[in-house]
């Protein structure tokens, strides 16, 4: 048997535990839908208060879920520079490599917007928390853009992934323009975070119960910010996106291969 097939850091017990992680995490959003959001609602407090009360709720709850994985032996991780995120107008964009990714920004950030894919608003484990958040549809239309672009100009923070699905392992990652888009409509500034997951797993070909045969580590970088404006000056907007997307994918490519 190959090396890396060789089943180690405690196997069969990262498989339970696995399967435990994701029935809490799966109970929990039920939870939030049908207990905590309704209670929260009947608090005291305009449209916006209601929803930093939920987005600070997610947030703390997917941190006690990444920290129950590390506890159980499932993964570990590290979180390289994430105080720079959370800024007033802060578009994040992040490569895909696996499920968690999402998670891992949300619980690190106590207030922010996310475009997510519009499947979760069908998922009982998810409606109650992407619509309490106020996370908007990655639907592809028009309004999507437009939403996203305002909630950066409202001075929110917003994670995307251009990707707009979890990446092909071995394969660099290529970035839809519509979040270069979205910067340059709304943006004040935008911060990459390059995500890597060493063994891959969590792919959207792999199940959950396919763990691979060592401990999953999660690395997370906060790269250096990029300036909109620099991008419009002198150009229309077609081209500026299409400039912006160029080094986006470009640096991703780079920093991922390290």
């Amino acid at each position: 048997m190959p090396q890396s097939a060789v089943k180690q850091d405690a196997y069969y017990w990262r498989l339970i535990a696995t399967a435990l992680s994701f029935s809490v995490f799966g109970i929990g959003g039920v939870i939030l839908l049908l207990v905590v959001f309704p209670l929260q609602s009947l608090l005291p407090g305009d449209a916006l208060q209601r929803r930093r009360r939920a987005r600070l709720t997610v947030s703390r709850l997917f941190m006690f879920f990444i920290k129950f994985m590390r506890a159980m032996g499932v993964l570990t991780f590290q979180f390289d520079g994430a105080e720079r995120l959370g800024r007033p107008g802060q578009l994040i964009i992040a490569n895909h490599p696996s499920l968690l990714d999402v998670v891992f920004l949300i619980a690190h950030l106590r207030d922010t917007g996310c475009v997510v894919k519009e499947s979760l608003w069908r998922n009982p484990s998810m409606r109650g928390p992407v619509q309490a958040c106020g996370y908007i549809s990655n639907n592809g239309s028009a309004e999507m853009l437009d939403d996203a672009a305002q909630t950066l100009r409202d001075g929110q923070t917003l994670i995307i992934f251009p990707e707009g699905t979890r990446t092909t392992p071995g394969l660099p990652p290529t970035f839809h323009r519509g979040a270069a888009a979205i910067a340059l409509r709304g943006a004040q500034v935008i911060t990459p975070v390059y995500i890597s997951v060493n063994p891959t797993t969590l792919t959207k070909a792999e199940p959950w119960y396919r763990i691979p045969a060592r401990r999953m580590h999660y690395q997370l970088r906060v790269g250096a910010d990029l300036q909109p404006a620099q991008y419009l000056a002198g150009h229309s907007a077609p081209i500026a996106s299409r400039h912006l997307n160029q080094q986006l994918h470009q640096q991703y490519t780079q920093e991922l291969a390290v």
